[in-house]
């Protein structure tokens, strides 16, 4: 597992302003046992509540309780007194096209959507479906059951937040534009044409969706996707002006 060490910033990035300490936490994705750990030795780290919490998407999906996760994030009292921010991932995205379209149930299903569907009493089609009329029994079943404050929740979820030097979004950016002139696409899909440049860019990207072995902190981005679900390792960055420290279960 990995543990809690340090990485800090050197060269023209050494101390990136930031006003204030974040915690940003990785993809949780329906593993509400390694969030619930990983708030708790957030706790024992910042006991005085002076820090405040981004979380960068990707809540539901593929993990066992995707439904308890939404529950913990609206109402465990360690989040609501550290002035949470919410960021939407593709996989929040994706559920709300379901809502929207049950043509979307298909792809949904294929990267973890059927793992959220079971987890708000919902009856999936079986196996790997393109039945039309299944998926929308699914999606009329998954909208009457869904919860009214989850609902608001997905709905309400912020694209990016900016902090300084550092600018918080799920996937990334692409270098070739500036940070806030993007598309939802780029903010929640982006993979390889952020990850494989190198360019300098305006701030220093903090962002989950990639899965990595071990989260990464360097003079472009943080990354702090440890693949939860599958590896039992729930990550978050905590950030200040004196550099990166990430924190795992």
């Amino acid at each position: 597992m990995i543990g809690s060490f340090l990485k800090r910033f050197t060269g023209e990035r050494a101390g990136a302003d930031l006003p204030g300490t974040v915690y940003a936490i990785g993809d949780i994705h329906g593993r509400r046992d390694l969030l619930l750990e990983l708030l708790a030795k957030i706790h024992s780290d910042d006991p005085g509540c002076k820090a405040d919490l981004i979380f960068l998407g990707d809540y539901i999906d593929r993990g066992p309780e995707s439904a308890g996760v939404v529950d913990v994030l609206l109402t465990d009292t360690r989040i609501g007194q550290r002035r949470p921010v919410f960021l939407k991932g593709n996989h929040e995205a994706t559920l709300l096209a379901f809502l929207d379209d049950a043509g979307h149930g298909t792809a949904w299903q294929r990267f973890g959507g059927t793992e959220t569907l079971l987890s708000y009493g919902v009856r999936p089609p079986r196996g790997v479906s393109d039945d039309r009329e299944a998926w929308e029994e699914s999606r009329r079943q998954l909208s009457r059951l869904l919860p009214r404050a989850h609902i608001d929740f997905f709905r309400d979820l912020a694209l990016f937040e900016e902090r300084g030097s550092y600018f918080f979004v799920h996937a990334g950016v692409d270098p070739a534009r500036p940070a806030h002139l993007q598309s939802e696409a780029e903010y929640l899909w982006i993979r390889d044409d952020f990850l494989q440049d190198d360019r300098k860019l305006s701030h220093i990207i903090v962002h989950g969706h990639t899965p990595e072995p071990s989260p990464v902190a360097n003079r472009r981005r943080v990354g702090t996707d440890t693949g939860a679900y599958a590896s039992g390792v729930l990550t978050a960055a905590r950030i200040d002006s004196a550099g990166v420290r990430f924190i795992s279960t």
